[in-house]
């Protein structure tokens, strides 16, 4: 589902990645990152893909709401837990979104 996010300006965090073999507790982390976000002042929503590599867009008011999420407590477990076990490689971006436009077809 795309996320229904506001009228810009507001801030994008791409996080790309490229799973290593171990899988254990990466789906209840993943899970439980996405609801504690949600609960975080300042997220408008989240888009995720996986294949060969995956894509998480997270969407954000402000970049203060950004910093608080990257220092919350769990969020740094999980991002250790990340480099230490899930990832052998991510990359993240903070972009400015100043412009969005898009289209829904009434027939989904």
């Amino acid at each position: 589902m795309l996320a229904d996010t506001p009228k810009p300006p507001y801030y994008a965090v791409i996080f790309s990645s490229v799973r290593s073999d171990w899988t254990e507790g990466y789906s209840e982390t993943t899970e439980r990152m996405l609801e504690l976000a949600r609960e975080q002042p300042g997220f408008l929503g989240v888009e995720s893909a996986r294949n060969e590599i995956g894509i998480t867009v997270s969407y954000w008011r402000d970049l203060d709401s950004i910093k608080a999420w990257k220092t919350n407590t769990e969020h740094l477990e999980a991002q250790r837990r990340g480099k230490r076990d899930w990832y052998s490689a991510y990359t993240t971006r903070i972009c400015l979104v100043e412009r969005a436009y898009g289209f829904a077809s009434e027939l989904g």
